[in-house]
């Protein structure tokens, strides 16, 4: 278990598990470095906004937003809200990313990250018949009104039953 993990745990159990997600990213050192911010994050974690300030601390030779910065503000959201969503029978992991520049980003970005009650049952059902999965998430990067979209990131996640999961790594280590 991971010091997040662990701080989640307790944190939890005092406040908001919304409200301890929103603070635990902004205030990790890992998530800091990106130069973006969690502004919002819904009771039930299915809904999580981003803001991706143009600041001197992620701005590239040409004066727009570093490409690194982008994909690193939306990266860990995901896959650690799926992880927060579904429980812990499962495991989540990041599989694979592609990004993609749509133009030079020289104003504060925003992104969405939403799963639906339904999209989590099919998950869940999905593991239930098959063991393990992997899915595309696709997100945006966006001016605030969401009309001009400078980035998209599509995250490829892996989801697996956990005693599955442990029983083919058993497996492949012999």
């Amino acid at each position: 278990m991971s010091i997040y993990q662990k701080i989640a745990k307790v944190g939890s159990k005092y406040i908001g598990k919304h409200i301890l997600f929103k603070y635990a990213f902004n205030l990790s050192p890992m998530y800091r470095r990106s130069t973006a911010k969690v502004i919002n994050i819904s009771k039930d974690l299915l809904e999580v906004r981003i803001k991706l300030p143009i600041s001197y601390k992620n701005k590239n030779y040409v004066n727009s937003i570093f490409g690194g910065s982008m994909f690193s503000a939306v990266d860990p959201i995901p896959m650690v809200q799926l992880i927060n969503l579904i429980g812990e029978d499962f495991v989540v992991w990041d599989k694979a990313a592609k990004i993609s520049f749509k133009r030079p980003a020289k104003e504060t970005l925003y992104a969405d990250f939403k799963y639906s009650m339904n999209e989590l049952e099919d998950i869940k059902n999905k593991i239930t018949q098959e063991n393990e999965l992997e899915f595309i998430k696709t997100i945006l990067l966006t001016n605030k009104d969401k009309t001009i979209v400078y980035c998209e990131v599509q995250k490829t996640i892996y989801v697996a039953n956990k005693t599955y999961f442990k029983e083919k790594r058993k497996k492949s280590r012999i």
